[in-house]
C-alpha cells in the first residue's frame, strides 16, 4: 500500500510539475518568437529603377501633348517644314487663324482701310489678309461643354441608383441583366450608326443637343453601372442597417450614408464617361452638321491656304484638352481614392 501511494503521489507531482512548466512557458512572460523576414521590401537599387521606368512612361507619353503645344504657337510654314523645327520663333497666329475667318485683299485695299487697332488686326495684315468675322470654333467648343458635362451627369445619376439596386437588392436575372447592360459596349458604333439616324431623323433628334445627351447618356449608363457597383459591393451593409435602426428610412439612409462613401468611385465614373463623350467622334459626325456639332469633327476640317491649317488645329486641340485636364486635376485626390478603392478588405 505505502509503495503504491508513493508511486501515485510521484505521477501526481510530476503531472503538475509538466503542466505548470507548461503553463509557464505559454504565458505572457515567455519572449514571442520574431517572425522571419519575408525579402518582400524593396531594395533601393528596385526603388529607383521602377521610379525610373515610371519617369520615362510619363516622359514619352507626354512628347504628342509638347509637340501639339509646340505646333500651336508654330507659323504655316514652320509647322509644315522638313526636317521639322524644333526651335522657331514662336507666333500666335494658330489661334487668330482658330478664332477668325479671313480674306486675302490687295496691299491697296488693307492700305485703304486704316492702320490696324488690334495686334491680332496687325497680325492677319501681315499676311496680305484681313479678318471677315468670328470662326465657329467657340460655339462648337460650348456644344462639346453642353453634350459632354450633360450626359456625364445624366450617367452617373442613373448608374449610381442601378448600381445600388444591383448591389442592395435581390433582381430576377441579375447576372444576365448586368451581362445585357455591358454588351451595349461591346457594338462598335458604326454598327449601330445607321439605325439610330434613321430613327432620330424620324423624331426629329438628328442634330440636336438633346438628341446627342440622350444617345452618349445610353452609351455611358452601360460603364457607369459596371464600375460603381464594385463601388457599392466595397461599402459595408452594416452602415445601412445602422441607420435603419436610429431612424432613418432607407432613401436617407442611401443619400446619408452610402453616397458619403462612394463619394470617390463616383468622381472616378464620371471622369471616365466624361472622357468618352468629350473625345466622342463617329456618332458626333454622323448626327450633327451645324447646331449641336461638337468641337471633334470640326478641328480636323479647319482650312488654309493650300489645305489644312496645321497650327490652327493645333491650336484647337490644345484647347479641347483644358477642360479635361481641369477637370481630372479639380478630382484627382477622388480618382485615386476610387481607382484603389477596395484593396483593403473589411
Amino acid at each position: 500500500m505505502s509503495v503504491q501511494s508513493t508511486s501515485s503521489g510521484q505521477t501526481a507531482s510530476s503531472w503538475q510539475t509538466a503542466s505548470s512548466g507548461q503553463t509557464a512557458s505559454s504565458g505572457p512572460s515567455a519572449p514571442a518568437a520574431r517572425a522571419p523576414a519575408t525579402g518582400l521590401e524593396p531594395s533601393a537599387l528596385s526603388r529607383r529603377v521602377a521610379g525610373g521606368l515610371v519617369i520615362l512612361y510619363a516622359l514619352i507619353t507626354i512628347i504628342p501633348l509638347v509637340w501639339i503645344l509646340a505646333t500651336s504657337l508654330k507659323s504655316p510654314s514652320d509647322s509644315i517644314s522638313y526636317p521639322p523645327k524644333v526651335t522657331f520663333e514662336p507666333t500666335l497666329e494658330g489661334y487668330v487663324n482658330l478664332f477668325t475667318t479671313r480674306s486675302r485683299q490687295t496691299p491697296e485695299y488693307i492700305e485703304s482701310l486704316g492702320p490696324p487697332t488690334t495686334w491680332y488686326d496687325e497680325l492677319v495684315r501681315s499676311r496680305n489678309m484681313v479678318i471677315t468675322g468670328p470662326s465657329r470654333f467657340i460655339d462648337r467648343y460650348w456644344n462639346s461643354i453642353i453634350i459632354g458635362f450633360g450626359s456625364t451627369f445624366l450617367a452617373v445619376f442613373f448608374g449610381t441608383l442601378a448600381a445600388y439596386g444591383f448591389s442592395r437588392f435581390r433582381i430576377p436575372l441579375k447576372d444576365d441583366l448586368l451581362f445585357f447592360i455591358l454588351s451595349t459596349r461591346m457594338m462598335p458604333p458604326i454598327a449601330v450608326a445607321i439605325p439610330i439616324f434613321l430613327m432620330y431623323r424620324n423624331l426629329g433628334l438628328s442634330d440636336t443637343h438633346l438628341g446627342m445627351i440622350f444617345l452618349y447618356t445610353a452609351v455611358n449608363v452601360s460603364l457607369a453601372v459596371w464600375l460603381l457597383k464594385g463601388f457599392m459591393d466595397e461599402i459595408p451593409r452594416e452602415y445601412e442597417e445602422a441607420a435603419v435602426i436610429d431612424g432613418y428610412t432607407r432613401l436617407q439612409a442611401f443619400w446619408k450614408v452610402v453616397l458619403p462613401q462612394a463619394r470617390a468611385g463616383i468622381a472616378a465614373t464620371a471622369i471616365f464617361c466624361l472622357i468618352f463623350a468629350w473625345n466622342e467622334y463617329a456618332f458626333a459626325l454622323l448626327l450633327t452638321s451645324g447646331e449641336a456639332q461638337t468641337a471633334p469633327p470640326f478641328i480636323p476640317l479647319i482650312i488654309g491656304e493650300g489645305g489644312l491649317d496645321w497650327p490652327a488645329v493645333a491650336a484647337g486641340t490644345t484647347l479641347f484638352l483644358v477642360p479635361i485636364v481641369f477637370f481630372t486635376i479639380l478630382l484627382r485626390n477622388q480618382l485615386l481614392r476610387g481607382i484603389t478603392f477596395g484593396a483593403v478588405r473589411k
